[in-house]
Parts: structure tokens; sequence; C-alpha cells
């Protein structure tokens, strides 16, 4: 295939709003041949798969969070579920969805999912069959419910607006096939012509790997790029609700904020460590490998180009792209006086973190201290604190809750970059308890105390861009 088509993807806040999406975004004053060459890749609708599984931000249980702690309340999550996606359905009436069509779709999945549930119960009620078994594939089977759901509507209101819209459902509803994730996605478009049609896809694929085990909630991202790269996609967009800015518009203020406009994806890399939603990690890396570039635009600004992340991109000028942080972050410190000249120290320290699966974010040494910042939702943190304790009996272990505010940019070499960062934070009267900088020069991090976290973010912000 040329590179003529793009792949683009939407998110579950932006589908909420359709209607806007579809005039602004997916039609946008285009007609006939205009409006094919793009394929959409489509999220559930915002608070949909928090009903499914579990509220992201707060860990609430959903259908599946239920249903795993053998608690009978599921049911009346799937009915929350089901009458909060009839509501999806109302609110979409003006714009041409056939309530009929849409509430019978919505209904027979329901259906399905509820007999599923009572089967595996039943199932467990005999007590062979152990929960770990077939919990994975049912958190599998309900994350696929919600882009099933937004892309069938998506493809019944474009047609009734005058868009060759494809319904692509890659979530394998009752599907007994066992294909793997590229199998699937090639299956699906082999007679597909994007020149004239426009394919809607859900972002969940049933796969023989189980694309929620290996991605959890970051899968939709997965499916975007995948379907770039076996489709050879000319570019890739991703429409959010805001710009990628140099830093966060709400904290920072709108008026003090600027589009990136440019940059790479070793910066996308440092962006997706500090736990900022640009892109999947894994799903840059797929489309880097390709070359195909990834933008960044916000849904309801269409007219504006947004940020290009490209492979080969360097600013010309050295800059500050972005100011940005974590505040979930702890300070694994191992002290121990017998460090000093041993070989392979360090070696067997990581030997914790890699059986505990804790991705380390930064890292502090010297003679006879290590510091590890990692994330503190770690689910094995108090596992490795333990083995460390055991495998270095003498060594005094430490844990500090800390925030790391990084200055990131593709070409940062300013001469004094570093005395300006720490000036400016001494005089806002904010004590740098750490910092940790490569020679590449592309992300200076800044341990700090917690209460400094906004603070230092508007400093440094205010100071470099």
């Amino acid at each position: 295939m040329s590179r003529k088509h793009t792949v683009e993807k939407i998110g579950g806040t932006s589908m909420t709003c359709f209607g806007d999406i579809m005039n602004k975004v997916i039609i946008g004053g285009r007609s006939g041949a205009e409006l094919y060459n793009r394929a959409f890749v489509v999220s559930a609708y915002g608070g949909i798969t928090n009903l499914l599984l579990e509220n992201k931000k707060t860990g609430e249980p959903g259908i599946y969070g239920k249903f795993a702690q053998a608690d009978d309340e599921w049911e009346d999550k799937l009915e929350e579920t089901r009458q909060e996606m009839l509501k999806c359905n109302r609110s979409f009436e003006s714009i041409g969805l056939d309530q009929e069509l849409a509430d019978a779709f919505v209904e027979e999945r329901i259906a399905g999912i509820k007999a599923c549930l009572n089967d595996l119960m039943r199932l467990h009620s005999f007590g062979h069959f152990n929960p770990k078994d077939y919990l994975p594939a049912t958190r599998e089977f309900l994350s696929a419910f919600g882009e099933a759901h937004s892309a069938f509507n998506s493809v019944e209101i474009l047609k009734k607006n005058g868009v060759n819209a494809v319904f692509v459902d890659l979530t394998g509803w009752k599907s007994t096939k066992s294909l793997s994730m590229d199998e699937t996605i090639e299956l699906a478009f082999k007679d597909i012509d994007f020149a004239t049609c426009m394919p809607i896809v859900t972002g969940y694929v049933k796969c023989a790997e189980g694309i929620m085990n290996r991605f959890n909630r970051g899968y939709s991202e997965i499916t975007f790029s995948k379907l770039a790269v076996l489709t050879d996609a000319r570019e890739g967009i991703i429409h959010k609700e805001f710009h990628l800015c140099t830093a966060d518009p709400k904290l920072v203020g709108e008026d003090k904020v600027k589009i990136i406009g440019n940059t790479n994806f070793d910066i996308a890399d440092q962006l997706s460590d500090m736990d900022m939603e640009a892109i999947h990690a894994k799903a840059a890396k797929l489309m880097e490998m390709k070359n195909i570039s990834i933008r960044i635009k916000n849904a309801f600004e269409p007219d504006h180009e947004g940020t290009l992340i490209s492979r080969d991109f360097v600013s010309e000028h050295p800059k500050v792209d972005m100011i940005c942080g974590r505040k979930d972050i702890v300070a694994l410190e191992v002290f121990d006086p017998e460090m000093v000249g041993v070989s392979g120290y360090d070696y067997k320290l990581l030997k914790s973190f890699a059986e505990c699966d804790i991705n380390i974010i930064a890292k502090n040494t010297n003679a006879n201290t290590i510091t590890h910042y990692v994330s503190e939702k770690s689910k094995e943190l108090d596992k490795c604190i333990a083995s460390l304790k055991k495998h270095f009996p003498g060594a005094k272990v430490s844990l500090h809750k800390v925030a790391i505010v990084a200055v990131i940019g593709s070409n940062m070499n300013i001469p004094g970059f570093l005395s300006r960062a720490a000036n400016a934070l001494a005089k806002a009267n904010i004590n740098i308890l750490a910092l940790t900088q490569c020679m590449r020069q592309v992300n200076m991090q800044f341990i700090i105390d917690r209460k400094y976290f906004e603070e230092a973010q508007i400093t440094l912000h205010k100071e470099f861009v």
C-alpha cells in the first residue's frame, strides 16, 4: 500500500461530544473523495470503561471489580452500565442515531455478557476452577464492549450524515478464532479500500496474546499504532481535548503556555516516563520504527496543525519543549557502608526491582548510597522493600515521598542552564533534594518535596518559556 491514508484516534472524552467531533474533525467541511483515506480508531465514551472495569482514578470497582471479588452486586453494575449506554444513545438522537437500532445493539451484548458471567459464577461454585484462570479473559471480554458500542453508534450516525462509514469490529464478539493481533487486523482490513470508505475501528482488539493483559487500559493507542504500521499509513493523528503545550495550561495559565509544534520520539518517551498522556510509549515505538510521524491535535481546534512528533526533528535553536512532572514518586534509598568498591552491588539491587516488575523512573548513586525513584502505585513495592532488606541485611533501606519536576526538550544545550534552573527554584524557596541529567541533555529532573510540585513547575516555566 502507498502512503496516502492517515490513521486517527479519538479519545473517550471527545467521543462523548461526537456531534462536535463529526462536524469539526471527521467531516469538517469535506465532501466526496475528500472524506476518505482516513481511518478512525475510537475509544469508549467517557466513563464507560470505568463502569465496565473500575474507576481509573479512584479504583471504585465496576462490573469486573465486583465480579472479581465474587460480589453479587456485579449485576447491579451491569444494569447501571446498560442504563448509561442507553443514555449515551439518547444524547445522539439529534444528529441521526437510530435509537431502536442502537438500543438493540446494547441489549444484545448486555444479555450475552450477563449469561457468560452467570455461567462463570456457576463454574466457580464447583470449587475446581481457579479465578486466576478465567478472570484475565473476563477483563478482556468486558473492556471490549465499550469500544464496540461507540464505534457502532459512530458508523450509524455518519451514514445518516452522508459518509460511507464501515464498522470494523475487532472485539471478536462470539468468535471462536484465536489469532494474533497482527493477523486479526490484517484479516479485518483485507478488503477495505481507504479511498472509498471510512473505517471506524474499535480500540479493543481480541487477540491470542490478550491486549488488556499486555497493555492494560492503554490498549486503544496500541491498536492505533498497529493499524498505522500494518496498513503503512502516511501519518498517525491523535485528537485530544487539548494541545500538547509547554506546561499544563490549568496550572500555569492558558495565556502563558505555548503549543510545542514540533518534537521527536525521544521526547515522547520522556513525556511517557513522566506519565504524560501524549502517547503510549510502546505505541510510539512501533511507529517510530516504521518512520510514521504522529500528530497531536486539539479536537476542538481542527484547523490548527497541532504538534508533529517525528523521528529526526531537533530544534534548530536551544529551547525547552515542556515543563512537567510526577507527584506519585517515592525515593527508595539503600545506604550501605560496605557498598564502596564492590562490583555488581547495583546489579544485585536491580534483581529485586525486576522480580517485582517495578519500573525505575530516575536514579542517583554515590559511594555508599543508591536511590531509585519509582511510582508509589507500584503494586509490589512492599515486596520489593522486603526483598532488599532480606538480601542486604547490613544496609539501611528507607522510603521517602517526593515529586519529580522535569524540564524536557529536543535541544537544551544552553550554557548555564542548570544554574538558571537552580537559581529560579532557590528564589522561590524550593529546595532541590536531588537531580538527574544525562549527557544527551534532553531531560533534566529535579527531585523536590511534594508540597512544591505545582509551584516548581510554574517557576521553571516562567524562567525558560
